[in-house]
Formats: C-alpha cells, structure tokens, sequence
C-alpha cells in the first residue's frame, strides 16, 4: 500500500483538500476493499477523461479504500484501451440495434462519424463497466469470506489438536 503522506501531498488530488483525512480511505477490510475494486472497475471502462478524479473522487465519496480504486483504473492503458473499448462498442450497437462498423480506415479517421459512434460507444461503456463493478464487488466479497473461513478452520484445528493432546508426560 502507498504511503497514505504521500498521496496527501500529491498536487493532483490536492483539490479534495480534508476529505483525503478521512482514515475510512486507507483501511484494509472486506468493505473497503470490495468497495474500491467496484469503483475502480467502474471508472476503469468509462472514456477516459480525467480518471484519476472521477475514480477519488467516488472513492472519497463512498468512504472506500482510495489507493485501491486509484490503482485499478490503469487496468485500462494504451494498451487495453482498443480492445475494452471497441467490445463495449459493439455491445453498444446490438443493444440498440445498430450496425457495426468494422476497421474501415477512412470511416474513423473522418471525424465526423465520430458522434454516430458515441451513443453506442457509451452505452456498451456503462453496460461493461456496471458489469465488470458488479463482478468485481461480489468476487472480493467471496475472496474474503472463503479466506476468513480457511482461517476459522485452521484455528478451530489447532484449537482441537491443543485440546486433544495430553499437558504433560505423566497422563500418556
């Protein structure tokens, strides 16, 4: 985990100001964690403007860990960005019935067509990004339970290994 001082004094998230104070943003529990990864998987596959606030600033809003959904927004880079997006295109445009434009060079380079895309592009984008929050949240949720469960087992064994064997040499 980041030094919480060191985003404190990062110029960029300076404009939230106190807000960053709040300790709810730098613990480490199932809520918080499973929180921020919804946040950060949601902001992560929304066009990427300006990232890095919206993401602090739902994360600050929602009392999640910041670092975390900070962090999982650059799961969408130069990268990753075609692919993730140009699905969400496409499941924009079955979702409104519309057909899909394929790599035709010069339909994407004239600028124009660029507002055609938009609707589906934003829509396939919010469905993706519901999806991905909503599948994210409830994976850690089942993360931290079953490892909370592994250890309750774990100290239940050793608790019953402890109980079962004798205290001393004299009662074998």
């Amino acid at each position: 985990m980041p030094d919480p001082r060191k985003i404190l004094e990062n110029r960029q998230l300076g404009i939230f100001g106190k807000l960053l104070q709040d300790p709810n943003l730098w613990h480490l529990n199932r809520r918080s964690v499973s929180g921020a990864v919804a946040v950060g998987l949601f902001v992560m596959y929304l066009p990427p403007l300006g990232h890095l606030f919206m993401a602090a600033g739902l994360a600050i809003a929602a009392r999640v860990n910041l670092p975390i959904s900070v962090t999982l927004i650059w799961i969408s880079n130069p990268i990753t960005i075609p692919p993730m997006f140009y699905g969400a295109y496409v499941l924009g445009c079955w979702l409104l019935d519309q057909p899909v434009v394929g790599f035709d060079m010069h339909f994407w380079i004239d600028w124009r067509n660029w507002l055609a895309v938009l609707a589906p592009l934003l829509l396939g984008s919010l469905v993706c990004a519901t999806l991905c929050s909503v599948a994210g949240y409830l994976t850690i949720q089942a993360l931290w339970r079953w490892k909370l469960m592994r250890e309750i087992q774990r100290r239940r064994a050793r608790y019953r290994a402890a109980t079962s064997a004798p205290s001393s040499s004299r009662q074998r």
